[in-house]
């Protein structure tokens, strides 16, 4: 069963909803998942492996989803769950009050961690530090 997602307050919601592949709750994927298309993946299981958006891409981290020993990689990545790894949001890096993160986050443009976030690990903007905020 697929739990709605929390509030968004920083990955756009209709990325989250345009969503084209799913690892359902319940479910163990043991493997890697790489597209060079734009699409979108949701985790409400287990995944044991590495996602990899070359251009683009929507990475959803569901409150029952468990990503372990990965390397997540794409536009934007939305974490209700735990992810034990590394992450690279290239636009933006959403980490919700549910969420687990073990490891590593970096990120070219936006960050919003909600309070309550669980993160042990380096979080490093890769943009240019000398350009002017917005």
């Amino acid at each position: 069963m697929s739990h709605p997602p929390a509030s968004t307050r920083l990955v756009p919601a209709e990325r989250l909803s345009a969503v084209t592949s799913l690892i359902a709750e319940g479910a163990v994927f043991d493997g890697n998942f790489h597209t060079t298309r734009d699409q979108g993946i949701k985790v409400d299981g287990q995944l044991k492996g590495n996602i990899t958006f070359e251009t683009g891409g929507t990475i959803h981290v569901g409150a029952t989803g468990v990503i372990e020993n990965t390397r997540l990689e794409a536009d934007h990545v939305f974490i209700e769950g735990k992810v034990i790894g590394t992450v690279i949001a290239r636009k933006a890096l959403e980490i919700t009050g549910s969420a687990t993160l073990i490891g590593d986050a970096s990120y070219d443009e936006l960050i919003d961690m909600h309070p309550r976030a669980r993160v042990r690990g380096k979080i490093e903007y890769r943009g240019d530090i000398d350009a002017p905020s917005n």
